[in-house]
């Protein structure tokens, strides 16, 4: 993995707790010598993420919406800094450049940005890890979910599969990076 995609929450409104867990990921990202590519913001988990990513040493390549491109929102000191024209744009641009990605906690953006890039994995598109940083256990309720969602034979178990998941940054980029898609995988898709 040379470049991690970081969808994660811009709210300032939350606790410390979240913002700690995205200066943590910044860090072991950057301290692995693997670019952050993301949504360019500089307000909560998404500013956290890139500040403690830079002060680390490490590169910040951020893809912002020409609607969010403000002095307010945007963030200034980035490594590198593209504005597009859309949200479209911008996610396309995201799994361009990156060789993995990761869901911190986030609101709809971060769900929306997450379901997408492992609908993607699902239907073969890629086959390129995703991890679930799961601080203070904000993922549990979802995961729970995706196991009814199987019981109920939406998925398959080699569904569940297609992420990782862990409390812990430096756990979740090591399973990460020993990712391999479910072998028979290949085999839904062709049903």
């Amino acid at each position: 993995m040379k470049s991690i995609a970081i969808y994660c929450g811009s709210s300032d409104q939350i606790s410390e707790k979240y913002l700690s867990a995205a200066r943590n990921i910044g860090k072991t990202i950057a301290e692995r010598g693997i670019q952050v590519v993301y949504g360019a913001g500089s307000t909560g988990m998404m500013g956290a993420v890139a500040n403690a990513a830079l002060e680390a040493g490490g590169e910040v390549f951020g893809i912002i919406p020409k609607i969010f491109d403000t002095p307010q929102l945007a963030h200034a000191g980035l490594t590198r800094y593209e504005v597009v024209p859309d949200m479209h744009t911008r996610k396309a641009m995201m799994i361009d450049n990156s060789d993995a990605f990761i869901a911190l906690p986030g609101g709809f953006g971060t769900f929306e940005e997450f379901f997408e890039v492992l609908t993607w994995a699902q239907i073969g598109i890629h086959s390129k890890p995703i991890g679930l940083l799961n601080t203070d256990g904000y993922f549990n309720t979802l995961l729970k979910f995706f196991d009814e969602v199987k019981e109920r034979g939406f998925t398959y178990k080699e569904h569940n599969n297609l992420f990782q998941t862990n409390t812990d940054p430096i756990t979740l980029l090591d399973l990460m990076d020993s990712y391999s898609p479910p072998e028979n995988l290949s085999n839904w898709v062709d049903r």
